[in-house]
């Protein structure tokens, strides 16, 4: 029978495996490749995810590595914003082009009826290369191509056809900008890669977020039919405590579950609670608490791993009435031991010294929810 990993230990594997156990030393982009990439709609917290697993990490240099084009942002797992090398969406973009497709054709199909797919892309393409354009810019430009469409869904044809990168400033530490977009081929220069591997996909899917069941790996990236892909590459299989299969590279590290894990601070789309079918490895949640701590509308807030679980939410704001003063609120889901509290604080405040460096600061933990 495969050996059974419990929900503390497949926690650790996985604090272990996105650099939340010990921050590294590593540099920025081969961090961003470590975790196969950072989800990265909202245009900053994710240099929160990245101070979180690096030692010494300067936002500035990160930022850099986006007008460089070392780095870019693009529509990738699951149709939404991923931060990731160059290499990697030349590599991925295609394998997931299916799945921007799907959500395309779910959210505009009926605009999408008896419309040349092809001739919309091929138009939405020239347009961009020629210079970058908002999604309500390039609409308004395709409308006039192709009167009586809907505007909105030929943008949106060309996001899901095309693959399109969100250009600085957007995204860049302490500014940004319209949210441009121009093809990766002119953005990187270089053409997607012709023949990508899925099984190289999984594998580095694996690598980051393993052990895990296949509709885990799919729950990551919305592809389907993983289980054919996965079960002929001589992966380790190991079982959950609920009898599920989970898969594993054989040598990838899987620490002892009695490891200590420091508190950390999450940005509100950090992919370590995302990326999985059954998100329970990170801390299970009350339907209720969920619907309180993290409202459907207004902002998201950042989720505080203690123990290396989800144990309270997180919020910035600077405080009325004073100059100069940003407050982080912390509010846990229970109360918090005295040294777990210590070690919120402690961090907080090192957090508050990346967002808001010339500010006076102050780490609030409030009473549970």
């Amino acid at each position: 029978m495969p050996e059974v990993l419990t929900r503390r230990a497949l926690n650790r594997a996985t604090l272990e495996r996105q650099s939340l156990l010990e921050r590294s030393a590593l540099p920025v982009p081969e961090m961003v490749e470590r975790v196969a990439g950072l989800q990265a709609q909202t245009p900053h917290t994710w240099y929160v995810g990245l101070w979180s697993r690096i030692r010494d990490f300067d936002p500035e240099a990160a930022a850099g590595l986006l007008e460089d084009r070392t780095l870019v942002r693009i529509a990738l797992m699951r149709s939404t914003i991923h931060l990731v090398t160059a290499r990697d969406c030349l590599r991925w973009r295609p394998l997931v082009e299916p799945v921007i497709g799907r959500v395309t054709r779910g959210a505009f199909g009926r605009h999408l009826r008896d419309l040349d797919l092809d001739a919309v892309a091929a138009a939405g393409r020239e347009i961009l290369d020629e210079r970058p354009l908002t999604f309500g810019a390039l609409g308004r430009e395709l409308a006039s191509l192709f009167p009586g469409r809907d505007a909105a869904a030929l943008a949106q044809v060309v996001r899901a056809r095309v693959a399109l990168v969100q250009i600085p400033p957007r995204g860049m530490w302490g500014r940004s900008g319209p949210i441009a977009h121009t093809s990766a081929e002119r953005w990187l220069g270089a053409p997607q890669e012709a023949n990508p591997s899925v099984e190289d996909f999984v594998t580095r899917y694996l690598a980051a977020f393993g052990p895990a069941t296949v509709k885990d790996a799919q729950a990551h990236c919305g592809l389907t039919r993983l289980r054919e892909v996965m079960e002929p590459m001589g992966l380790r299989t190991f079982r959950d405590e609920e009898g599920r299969e989970l898969y594993d590279l054989p040598d990838a590290p899987r620490p002892a579950e009695d490891i200590p894990a420091p508190v950390r601070f999450l940005y509100d789309f950090d992919n370590v609670l995302l990326s999985f079918a059954d998100r329970s490895r990170m801390g299970t949640l009350d339907p209720e608490l969920v619907r309180r701590a993290w409202p459907e509308h207004g902002p998201v807030p950042g989720s505080v791993l203690v123990d290396g679980t989800v144990a309270a939410t997180w919020a910035t704001a600077r405080e009325r009435g004073t100059t100069g003063t940003t407050v982080l609120t912390v509010t846990p889901f229970t109360a918090l031991t005295t040294r777990h509290r210590d070690e919120t604080e402690a961090e907080g405040a090192r957090l508050l010294r990346l967002l808001a460096p010339a500010d006076t600061h102050d780490v609030r933990v409030t009473a549970p929810w």
